[in-house]
């Protein structure tokens, strides 16, 4: 999803919350990582419905780019997007599972802001309101056995190497692949495993549509405690062709086949995820949309690393390459924001600071787009290349 109008305490880096595994399935603790440590949840007896865990962010961003963006906002007021500077709350959210038994839970509630590389941003105000709600994830769980579970509800995306929100992830920003991935669904899950093999299955909405005809799943194989592959894969299993009212949803990757392949090192100090996406949308979708009238495809590749310095420093850094096919007169369609026939590239870096429940960070990214001669997609007159951003982020957790 782009938002954008342009179509182990000792550990910092390796260890994963219980809350966040209660979110996310068996999967994707693999082929996704988390750099921070949440304390030890909050416990207490909730009666019939058993003890429940309690935990929680607070942070917020400040940011700088240059060739800030000229689009128009979505709700029709002035939006941080279009300035060179801007600060507002990253999140502010609360999670409360039950993570035992055969019926189980999970709730994160609250405000939250999803920044992606060469993309528009908005107030954390308008970003919660129009896309997941102040009930971003919620889904119930029935787990007859240690190794399966069924879940239904608003789920995580079983596609890609990031995460959706920013303190579960080595970078502030999402990456520019990640444009191409969807983030939150609705739908059923699936999730089995046996010895070192992780599988899941969902039918869903796909890109947040409430059209549900996406299928997406997830294979994972632990060869050792050092050494994990995935292959995630999903589409849309017809055509989806509606007026959208949410920015979470963008009609063209609604539309779409994709299929990522990595590979996950996890060393004493360093943890390494490189993976391949290839995505593609049929030409009558396109057409349907009013986007063009050619099959268009994209393919990417990015590095994502997180190395520990202490135990409580770490330095995360992000490489990137996306191509979006055709060219601007052939019919293609315009999938990554830059533009058919359009080679883009980044790279990200992230030192991060955390102590017991308080984390600060700092992060430098840079997006640089080759496109066809006239043509261009930053900076107020939309003819810029390229786009610097400095980013902080600070906060707690609880």
């Amino acid at each position: 999803m782009k938002s954008s109008f342009r179509n182990t305490p000792r550990r910092v880096s390796r260890t994963i919350s219980l809350a966040i595994l209660g979110a996310l399935p068996f999967a994707a603790g693999i082929a996704q990582a988390t750099p921070f440590a949440l304390p030890a949840p909050l416990t207490f007896d909730a009666g019939p419905l058993g003890k429940l865990d309690v935990q929680g962010v607070l942070s917020g961003y400040g940011i700088y780019q240059d060739n800030k963006f000229g689009a128009a906002p979505f709700d029709g007021s002035p939006m941080p997007g279009d300035k060179n500077t801007s600060a507002d709350i990253s999140n502010g959210q609360v999670i409360i599972q039950k993570n035992s038994g055969l019926v189980q839970f999970y709730l994160q509630a609250g405000a939250y802001n999803v920044m992606s590389l060469g993309a528009n941003f908005y107030s954390t105000g308008t970003f919660t309101q129009n896309t997941f709600g102040a009930l971003p994830v919620g889904y119930l769980e029935i787990a007859p056995t240690d190794n399966f579970n069924v879940q239904i509800g608003k789920l995580p995306t079983l596609i890609g190497a990031e995460y959706t929100f920013s303190f579960q992830n080595w970078n502030i920003e999402r990456g520019l692949l990640w444009g191409q991935e969807n983030a939150v669904n609705k739908g059923i899950q699936a999730n089995y495993t046996m010895g070192p093999v992780t599988a899941s299955l969902s039918w869903n909405d796909g890109f947040y549509s409430n059209r549900f005809n996406w299928v997406t799943g997830a294979l994972t194989w632990a060869i050792n405690k050092e050494n994990s592959v995935f292959f995630q894969a999903g589409g849309n299993m017809g055509h989806t062709n509606f007026a959208y009212s949410s920015i979470a949803t963008t009609p063209l990757q609604n539309n779409e086949s994709i299929y990522d392949l990595g590979y996950t090192y996890t060393g004493e100090n360093l943890v390494v995820t490189p993976y391949v996406q290839y995505t593609s949308v049929p030409a009558s979708a396109i057409r349907a949309l009013g986007q063009g009238t050619k099959t268009t495809s994209t393919i990417g590749a990015a590095v994502l690393a997180d190395y520990s310095l202490t135990n409580t420093v770490s330095v995360a850094g992000r490489v990137e390459y996306i191509a979006n096919s055709g060219n601007p007169t052939d019919g293609a369609a315009n999938l990554t924001g830059f533009g058919p026939g359009s080679h883009a590239w980044s790279v990200t870096v992230t030192p991060t600071y955390q102590e017991d429940g308080f984390f600060a960070r700092a992060e430098l990214s840079y997006v640089d787009a080759s496109m066809p001669t006239g043509f261009g997609w930053s900076g107020t007159s939309g003819v810029g290349g390229t786009q610097l951003r400095g980013m902080v982020e600070g906060g707690f957790m609880f």
